[in-house]
């Protein structure tokens, strides 16, 4: 099972006379995770690399480090954490001594999975969109049985003959949601599926 981080968290490393700070946030977007790491990037650094994992869109960047020595084991380290939905970037300010391909790699890599591993996680679960129309008086009802499954009402469209419900769901609850809207509605409501 795949997780994602539930806030932003850091972490510091000093490697060798050089600083290395971890910073990883959870994204929705790529959009998201490439402003996070403009707005976080310290201009003063020596390097600032990076990568995020959303679903199966994935991007890592060097920065100037030789390649495959940052980016991608930042990557390697969210993939080996079992986490998606985040941005990692690690920011590194030189200090005199060269750590070679495979000390960077292993820097690089080590700050990011040490600042995963403190970082508080919540399971991704996947979600489902249901559509329902019932009558005004199942509608409380309707409302508090669905909710114990976790279900977010997102809309409601009253109408003159009863009320249009489009909700969220957990993936995994929507057979028993449907047979509790049916039971519900003696049969006059059926749930039906929202793109």
């Amino acid at each position: 099972m795949w997780h994602s981080l539930v806030a932003a968290c850091r972490h510091s490393e000093d490697i060798r006379k050089s600083r290395f700070l971890a910073q990883a946030m959870p994204v929705g977007t790529s959009q998201q995770a490439l402003a996070y790491v403009q707005e976080a990037s310290d201009p003063s650094a020596t390097h600032n690399c990076w990568a995020y994992r959303i679903g199966q869109d994935y991007r890592f960047n060097d920065d100037g480090e030789p390649g495959g020595t940052a980016g991608r084991p930042i990557l390697q380290a969210i993939e080996g954490q079992g986490i998606d939905r985040v941005v990692v970037l690690v920011t590194r300010w030189y200090g005199g001594i060269k750590l070679g391909a495979g000390g960077l790699a292993r820097a690089y890599g080590g700050t990011a999975a040490e600042c995963l591993r403190l970082a508080e996680r919540a399971p991704i679960v996947a979600m489902a969109r249901l559509g329902v129309r019932c009558e005004f008086g199942n509608l409380p009802r309707m409302k508090a049985r669905l909710k114990d499954l976790g279900a977010e009402i997102e809309q409601e469209h009253f109408g003159t003959d009863g009320v249009t419900l489009h909700m969220r769901l957990p993936e995994d609850r929507l057979s028993e949601a449907r047979m509790r809207i049916v039971d519900i509605s003696r049969g006059r409501s059926e749930a039906y599926p929202l793109e």
